[in-house]
Parts: C-alpha cells; sequence; structure tokens
C-alpha cells in the first residue's frame, strides 16, 4: 500500500511538472510569435528601391551654352557735345563738337551731322595773328572685331588767303558729315587734321604751319528692321 501511493505520487509529480512547463512554454511563445510577426512585417515595410541603388543615380547635367556679350561701344557724343584742348606748337584751339542728330538716330544708311566750333590762342602773344588753312575730316566705320575701309576724306579748305582768321575773339565753325556705313558697323572712328598758319611777327606775310588732329569715337545705333 505504502509503496503504491509513493508510486502514485512519484507519477503525480511528474504530471504537474508537465502542466507547468506546458504554461511556461506557452508564455515563451507568447514573445517569439511576436518577434516573428514583427520579422515578417519588416521586409514589407521596408519594401522599394535599396538606398545605395537610389543615391548611385545621378541626374545628367544641364548644357548650356554661353551667350557672347557685345563690348560696350565708347561714345564722345553720348552727353551731347565735346570739347578738347588742341596743341600745334604755340598755338591752343578750344574746339566744341556736337551733333544735331539724336545718337539713337546715328543708324548705318543715315547721314550723320557733325558740328564744330574753334578759337584759338597763342603764347606768347606777341600779336602775331593765327589762320586755319584747312580743315580735314575722315571717318572709319568699324566693330568689335573688323575695320571697314575709310569713307572719302572731307576738306574744307581756306577759300581767303592766308586762311580763316581764328585768333581769339575770333572763330571758325563747319559742319562735316559722315555718309552711310556698313551694316555691321557699331562705332565710327572720326579724325579731324587741321593746318594752322602763324606770323613769324606781327607784320611779317611770312608763315609757320602748324597741324593739331582730333579723334572721336561715336556709336552707331542698331538699323530699325521696319
Amino acid at each position: 500500500m505504502f509503496r503504491d501511493v509513493k508510486e502514485t505520487c512519484r507519477m503525480e509529480r511528474p504530471g504537474r511538472r508537465t502542466a507547468s512547463t506546458a504554461l511556461t512554454a506557452r508564455r515563451r511563445r507568447g514573445p517569439i510569435a511576436a518577434l516573428a510577426a514583427l520579422v515578417v512585417v519588416v521586409p514589407l515595410v521596408g519594401c522599394g528601391p535599396a538606398p545605395w541603388a537610389t543615391s548611385a543615380t545621378t541626374p545628367a547635367p544641364t548644357l548650356t551654352t554661353a551667350v557672347p556679350v557685345p563690348t560696350p561701344v565708347s561714345n564722345d557724343l553720348s552727353g551731347g557735345s565735346t570739347q578738347r584742348t588742341l596743341t600745334a606748337g604755340a598755338v591752343s584751339a578750344a574746339v566744341n563738337y556736337w551733333s544735331t542728330l539724336r545718337m539713337d538716330r546715328w543708324t548705318p544708311a543715315a547721314i550723320k551731322p557733325i558740328s564744330l566750333s574753334m578759337v584759338t590762342t597763342i603764347t606768347p602773344n606777341d600779336g602775331q595773328k593765327v589762320y586755319l588753312q584747312r580743315a580735314t575730316m575722315t571717318a572709319i566705320p568699324a566693330n568689335a572685331s573688323q575695320t571697314f575701309a575709310p569713307l572719302e576724306a572731307q576738306v574744307d579748305q581756306a577759300t581767303v588767303s592766308p586762311g580763316y582768321l581764328v585768333l581769339s575773339p575770333y572763330s571758325y565753325s563747319n559742319t562735316f558729315n559722315v555718309g552711310a556705313v556698313p551694316a555691321e558697323a557699331t562705332y565710327v572712328t572720326v579724325q579731324f587734321d587741321y593746318d594752322f598758319l602763324v606770323q613769324t611777327t606781327p607784320t611779317s606775310t611770312e608763315f609757320a604751319k602748324q597741324t593739331a588732329s582730333d579723334t572721336l569715337t561715336i556709336a552707331i545705333a542698331a538699323q530699325n528692321g521696319g
């Protein structure tokens, strides 16, 4: 009897261990199952291109073409007029230049007038006179890359002998015209040459020749298509 009871007790104990072990196993399987679910979810959430594959794709650079910027053209008459002081030996000439044609109308085909006035002084002033024997204007059209043939020179030869008296307070005035220039021209260089005759003495009929030169740069306006 006692032996059977002990055996029965020993048989019941393993049964109890089995029940508690099963409970513990179920408790352990709970976190494991949740972890397994999490492991399954992660690949679903992470679907798409790999980060390294995306970063390896670089958009092609956009090619741009540099547009040349035209070089600004200086214009000595942009303010309406300009004044110069020229020296030829003992003679000093004050010259004022202007145009009666607006600068935006200085187109290639237009007739472009340049007016000037001049008065001279002499140092030392011993009473000798100064005469302008001849004034010459030469216009040379050009652009940034090419210089064209000069236009025909315009000459004002004095019609009195020995020339036009230009010693202050007497003065000389005239207007020259720049004719048509090539359509490609963006400016014109205008050169003036002045030939003076100076008395050697206040009463002498002998003269010394002195020459002064000056240059203006004037912009050519774009020709309207219409």
